[in-house]
């Protein structure tokens, strides 16, 4: 079954420019072609119709098989927009306050403690104010990502193998409970496995496994029939990979297994999905939560999520760029300017550890995807696939 097909038009009908995206084009075939990715799948939607879609290069670069519109990619982060709005949709339902401290759903988390860093040793405090939902859907919760740094927390993360998949997402939501914040919560952005637990949060509000929850209530609404938490068999040869070793570095890259379904259903990062089913997600954002006759969300619980929820709070600036801030799920643009790539005030996005990217701007009522499966080259491909599309619009 393939997904349901968003209505299509030329580019000029939409108000871009045929021959600048065949720029667009160029550049992804002229880079593929010489080794730099692997191939990658782009969409580009304005007005509610599909006035790009292409594919080049390889989708299996050991294979030689040649890259398709229908190429299943790991998502990764891309996954955590989706569990934002599984549990906004909860959130909806009066199931819980975002002011509510995590532990009263989780109490497994409500001994935490926060490192106060002296060289490699750490003294615990405790914190200073409860953790809140809010606080794990804008990365304000005071964990982080192991990967993030080599501080005593991120050697603590390390040790207890958080990252292993191994584990069920409860007796993750456990491990973390057992290690110590690296913040106090509510005073700095850090990157984090927050979204994990809010994936456990659904989870234990909605009685389901992530996976039956938001196959029941987005995917299969919205018509999303190629994302999950992992590829059937059946569609195991449309499976998107990377070159075996970086063409920068020539290190090693490995992408997780998502030929099975994992015991660890990781709402941070555990998705596959493709060009067409992420079309249909970000569509329904854009019409202010529905699509269809589907409706996921309010308009008005769009607009909250998709605004700016940092304020002061700051963050490492390689994640959350320059004339950014956060919402819930989303980076946000405060600013026309500072930021190194186009865009308008109100453009919220995010991307994925593989090299996938995404972006909508309600004010051009434009969305764009970019997929590819190329880590050590995601942040370049971001900021030219960006350049490109603003640089095609023709009105």
């Amino acid at each position: 079954m393939e997904s349901l097909a968003l209505p299509t038009a030329l580019p000029e009908e939409i108000g871009l420019s045929s021959a600048r995206l065949d720029r667009l084009t160029q550049v992804m075939r002229d880079d593929s072609a010489r080794g730099r990715v692997p191939g990658a799948v782009a969409l580009i939607a304005r007005r509610g119709k599909i006035g790009y879609f292409e594919s080049c290069g390889q989708r299996d670069p050991v294979k030689g098989t040649p890259m398709t519109k229908d190429t299943i990619f790991r998502i990764y982060s891309m996954t955590k927009p989706i569990v934002t709005v599984a549990a906004m949709m909860l959130f909806e339902e009066g199931r819980f306050l975002l002011s509510d401290p995590i532990a009263k759903y989780l109490p497994e988390l409500g001994n935490l403690q926060v490192a106060v860093a002296h060289g490699d040793q750490i003294d615990l405090v405790p914190p200073t104010r409860p953790v809140t939902i809010q606080d794990f859907l804008r990365h304000t919760s005071g964990l982080t990502y192991e990967f993030r740094g080599n501080g005593p927390v991120h050697k603590m993360y390390m040790a207890a193998k958080v990252s292993s998949l191994a584990m069920t997402a409860a007796e993750h939501v456990t491990v973390l409970g057992q290690l110590p914040l690296l913040h106090q919560p509510g005073t700095r952005w850090e990157y984090s496995r927050s979204t994990d637990v809010i994936g456990r949060l659904v989870e234990v509000l909605s009685g389901s496994k992530l996976s039956v929850h938001l196959d029941e209530q987005i995917l299969r609404p919205l018509g999303m029939v190629d994302t999950a938490f992992h590829a059937p068999q059946v569609h195991h040869a449309r499976l998107a990979e990377a070159f075996a070793q970086d063409p920068q570095t020539g290190s090693a890259v490995r992408l997780m297994d998502v030929r099975s379904p994992p015991q660890f259903e990781s709402g941070g990062a555990g998705l596959v999905s493709t060009a067409a089913d992420y079309a249909r997600f970000l569509q329904m954002m854009q019409n202010g939560g529905t699509l269809d006759d589907v409706r996921l969300l309010s308009r008005k619980t769009i607009e909250f999520m998709t605004a700016d929820h940092l304020g002061s709070i700051t963050g490492p600036s390689d994640l959350l760029p320059p004339g950014y801030g956060f919402g819930l799920g989303f980076a946000v643009r405060l600013h026309a300017g500072i930021a190194q790539v186009p865009g308008s005030v109100g453009q919220y996005f995010w991307g994925g550890l593989a090299g996938t990217v995404f972006w909508v701007d309600p004010v051009e009522q434009l969305f764009a995807i970019l997929l590819t499966q190329a880590p050590g080259q995601r942040e370049y491909y971001r900021r030219l696939f960006c350049d490109m599309v603003y640089a095609a619009f023709a009105d």
